[in-house]
Order: structure tokens, then sequence, then C-alpha cells
């Protein structure tokens, strides 16, 4: 493996893993539901909670990594003839086209449960009835992110390694498709000499005819 390749992946790996961590660590301090107090009238006061800040850590942690591999790598999409064999592009293609897809979602958890813990002092709404609500981030959204950036950090680096093996394959394979004629030696074709001597042919092996 290309040291290239190996420092891409190594910093990629510990952007995913930092992401993964800041995530796990905003899902055990988001603000939870006994910390909402209520006051009159019917006003939620909200605590500070630093799972805002770990919040968006891991969405910067996540974009990074996202973009590193796809820099590094190359738009897949961008490639009209694909110079890989098929079997590598097919696994190529699906890896990009999950590892994109569980980026996004990822990233929109994160941030959305990063700004649902940045509420303070904001009033409830109403639903009829004197009923009212406070809004709170649901167990397991920051959780649910860390795992899908773990799966959307795995996802980009099986594209990466693949696409990039596929490239060298497919450029050794060029290289090797005209065997070493070093020992072939080449030379004139051998024809045997033609005779110059006239041919005597008899008289009577042609049929003469007169035409009159």
């Amino acid at each position: 493996m290309e040291r290239k390749v190996v420092v891409v992946c190594s910093i990629v790996i510990f952007l995913g893993l930092l992401a993964a961590a800041t995530s796990f660590a905003a899902e055990a301090t988001r603000i939870k539901r006994s910390q909402v107090q209520v006051n009159p009238p019917y006003q939620c006061v909200y605590p500070r909670s630093p799972a805002v800040h770990l919040g968006l850590t891991a969405a910067l942690a996540l974009v990074i990594s996202q973009i590193m591999i796809n820099v590094a790598s190359g738009c897949i999409c961008c490639r009209r003839t694909p110079q890989i064999p098929n079997s590598k592009w097919r696994v190529a293609l699906v890896s990009f086209v999950l590892s994109w897809f569980t980026f996004v979602i990822a990233f929109l958890m994160l941030l959305t449960g990063a700004a649902l813990n940045d509420q303070r002092n904001e009033d409830s709404v109403y639903f009829g009835f004197g009923d009212y609500y406070c809004f709170v981030v649901r167990p397991g959204v920051f959780a649910g992110a860390a795992i899908l950036t773990l799966s959307s950090v795995a996802f980009g680096i099986v594209y990466y390694i693949t696409l990039t093996e596929g490239k060298n394959d497919s450029n050794s394979g060029g290289d090797s498709s005209y065997p070493n004629q070093g020992g072939i030696v080449m030379g004139q074709p051998q024809i045997p000499r033609q005779s110059q001597d006239p041919v005597f042919v008899h008289e009577d092996t042609y049929v003469r005819r007169q035409f009159t």
C-alpha cells in the first residue's frame, strides 16, 4: 500500500473516531427532560449544555474527513469511462453512494441535536386546552449520528482504497500488455534462391492450330 494511502486513511480514521467520540459525549451531556424548568407564563428555561459544542465539533470533523476522502480519490461521478476493473468499479461506486448517504444523515442529525440543545428562555408552543411543550433532543439522536459517522468513514475508506488499487492494477496491466521481447532474435527470412537458367520445353508439348 502506498504511503499516501496510509497517511490519508490514518487521518480520516482519526477524524472519524473524533467525530464519533464527541457525538457519544454529546449524547451523554444532552439536555434531559427533567433539566428543563417551566416558569410562568409558560416559559421554558433550558440549562447550558456542552452538547452544543460537542455536536458542532463532531459535524466539523465529519465534514473534513469526507472532504479529504473525495479530494484524495477524486469524484467517481466525474469520470466518463472507468479505468479500473468492473468488479472493483462496482464496489467503489456502492461504497461512494453509501458513504455520502450516511454522511448527509449523520450531519443533519448532529446539527439538529446541537440546535435543540442551544435553546435558552424560549417560549413553549401551545396546542390548545392549556397544554404547552418544551422541546428537547430525543434519546439516541447523537448516538445514532455517531454510528452513522463511523459507517460513513468506513465506506469512504473502502471507496478510496478500492479506487486506488483499481488504478494501480489498470496501470500495471497496461504496461504488461507487451511482453519482454529481449530474447527474440530478428532476422531476414531464408527464401531459397531461384534458378536463373532457361527452361527448354519440347515443341510437341503444345498443340498448334492454324487459323485461316
